[in-house]
């Protein structure tokens, strides 16, 4: 199936909206911007009806695959099914419309749904702390560098621990957290079921680790099924381990 361009479609003249007329008098651009940030030509945009842009970004809509349409298996923080009532939710005002420095006063039900949450997490999982302060992934995982590299430096090993082992089948975004951190990156390779290779992993253990990232499942849609031995080579060497934000 192909697609035309949009300007493929675009004839002159033709519109796909009525803007209704300004409320305010029109003034000359160059009356309040310094002319290095004027145009010297009108923007080259196509032209089309309503019709043929909704028709046309509704076929290339349909040549995407995604969870929508069926089975998607790669680890990836974009695809992973979120049902459509979680859509809503997120769309309603008292989240939708609430502004980052807001005073904390009247944001008191977003901030009590987010306590909650956290609490909720902390009970699932035994763990004593959770945070939500994270805005994305690759943010996910340079909190989960800092937590590490604190926690070296609180045994006074941070300088000697300086190493991070990240699978060849992790997302892009870990070896390049870790490097933002300061950390040397170390590659591990997969095994042939497209998990960890342990007697690799093992060769790469020493005093100089400071931990492993793992995405779970991989890039490759597979769950690590020897994620508790992973755990305990890491563990055993004195490192910690982080779980990618895709999961």
């Amino acid at each position: 199936m192909t697609e035309a361009l949009i300007f493929e479609l675009s004839a002159p003249g033709r519109r796909g909206a009525s803007l209704p007329e300004a409320d305010l008098p029109m003034q000359n651009p160059s009356s309040y911007l310094p002319a290095g940030l004027l145009r010297k030509d009108a923007p080259e945009l196509p032209e089309t009806s309503e019709i043929d842009t909704v028709r046309h970004f509704t076929r290339l809509s349909r040549m995407n695959h995604g969870v929508d349409v069926g089975f998607y298996p790669l680890g990836s923080c974009t695809m992973k099914y979120n049902p459509k009532v979680n859509e809503e939710v997120a769309a309603l005002p008292g989240f939708s419309a609430i502004h980052p420095y807001e005073p904390g006063e009247l944001t008191q039900g977003a901030l009590e749904l987010m306590y909650r949450l956290e609490e909720s997490l902390c009970e699932i999982t035994g763990m004593k702390r959770f945070t939500l302060q994270p805005a994305a992934g690759a943010h996910g995982e340079y909190t989960g560098l800092l937590i590490i590299k604190a926690y070296h430096a609180s045994r006074n090993e941070g300088t000697t621990r300086r190493k991070i082992v990240v699978p060849d089948s992790a997302h892009g975004t870990n070896p390049a957290s870790a490097a933002v951190c300061g950390f040397d990156i170390v590659k591990v390779e997969s095994n042939e079921r497209g998990g960890v290779d342990l007697a690799a992993l093992r060769k790469l253990m020493g005093p100089d680790i400071a931990g492993l990232m793992l995405t779970n499942p991989n890039t490759l849609g597979l769950f690590d099924e020897n994620i508790a031995e992973i755990a305990d080579i890491i563990h055993e060497a004195g490192g910690l381990l982080y779980y990618d934000g895709a999961n």
